[in-house]
């Protein structure tokens, strides 16, 4: 039977972290707890592991999963093109509920799914996933349903959808009421724009970086009525998921 671990117990919370860690290693997924909503993690550098996450939530390669880091430092290693304004919002809201979209490191040999050349990376603000991360290093992680489904609060709310597909749930408490997703921002362009409002307003975004683009708001360079291209779009529902720009469009 696949075990959960009471995270709110320090005995426990050990030996399910080193459950977690050793599951990780073999390429299975497990669940744990994020600051928004519990999220189903994978290697991100494993793409068994990462197919396993895909098919335990019953979704296609369109919808490939953000990656979750330790700390900022980690962008360096995952992304390229990192823009002075993009690293002002890692500073100010890392970690907490705000997902980056960039270039993805060419030189990587993992396979989220269909990403265009991108990579969406996060830093939760909780300290078991900072924790688990610290030990396994970057994680694909997608919030903890079946695709369609409400995110699950707890873990026994991702074991009734999840089941045995999960090898190891850590438990950590029900999230708070009205945890909402992550905010999603695009920073594979300039000026950086935002895709998904959610955690973060736009108007706490522009206290940081006061140029920053809120939802359906044009460039400049498109005021004479062209539409930006959309980003590729996900579930609603799904807190840790983001879109994924479209590598090489202006806007996306």
């Amino acid at each position: 039977m696949t075990p959960t671990f009471n995270c709110q117990d320090e005995v426990e919370r050990s030996e399910g972290l080193a459950a977690a860690q050793t599951a990780l290693g073999s390429k299975q997924c497990v669940v744990i707890p994020t600051d928004t909503v519990y999220g189903i993690a994978a290697d991100a550098f494993s793409p068994q592991a990462v197919a396993t996450l895909l098919a335990a939530k019953g979704r296609s390669r369109k919808m490939p999963p953000p990656v979750l880091i330790p700390r900022p430092q980690t962008m360096d290693g995952l992304a390229v093109d990192i823009s002075a304004d993009a690293r002002l919002l890692a500073d100010t809201f890392w970690p907490g509920g705000l997902t980056l979209i960039f270039h993805a490191q060419p030189s990587l040999t993992w396979d989220l799914g269909e990403t265009k050349g991108t990579v969406a990376l996060r830093m939760p603000d909780d300290r078991i996933a900072l924790d688990l991360l610290a030990l396994t290093g970057p994680l694909a992680v997608s919030s903890a349903n079946r695709t369609g489904m409400p995110a699950a609060q707890t873990a026994a709310e991702a074991f009734a959808q999840l089941g045995e597909s999960v090898e190891v749930y850590l438990e950590a408490g029900e999230r708070e009421a009205g945890s909402v997703p992550s905010t999603i921002v695009d920073c594979t362009s300039t000026p950086l724009r935002v895709v998904r409002e959610g955690a973060l307003s736009l108007e706490r975004l522009r206290e940081a970086v006061p140029g920053i683009l809120g939802l359906g708001e044009e460039l400049p360079q498109q005021a004479s009525g062209e539409a930006p291209a959309e980003p590729q779009s996900e579930a609603a529902d799904d807190d840790e998921s983001a879109p994924q720009s479209r590598e090489g469009t202006v806007g996306a």
